[in-house]
């Protein structure tokens, strides 16, 4: 697997607690969908018409762009550029609870 991804990591002494709540406040200022995401689901090469920040809070998913993957741990923050191709799924026995922000 090659890193090199830019992902922002949840830090506890700063964030507090990881939950729904929580994440909302570091989000402050995007508009946020939830969204959950059951073992197996997997979203092949795709774009978004806006910008966007992935954020997890619960599972691990696999997250490809430009080239790269990563696994995304709860806690776990990408922003995916505007019009540019990636791809995901979920990994491992647990859904995903995801964030989907935009501004």
């Amino acid at each position: 697997m090659m890193s090199g991804l830019q992902v922002e990591k949840w830090n506890t002494e700063t964030d507090g607690p990881l939950n729904e709540a929580s994440m909302r406040r570091k989000l402050k200022g995007y508009s946020c969908i939830k969204y959950t995401f059951p073992p197996g689901t997997d979203f092949p090469d795709h774009t978004h018409n806006v910008s966007k920040k992935d954020s997890i809070i619960a599972g691990q998913f696999r997250f490809a762009m430009k080239g790269r993957e990563v696994i995304l741990q709860p806690g776990d923050m990408i922003e995916v550029p505007a019009g540019v191709v990636h791809n995901a799924s979920v990994i491992g026995s647990e859904s995903v609870v995801f964030f989907d922000a935009t501004k």
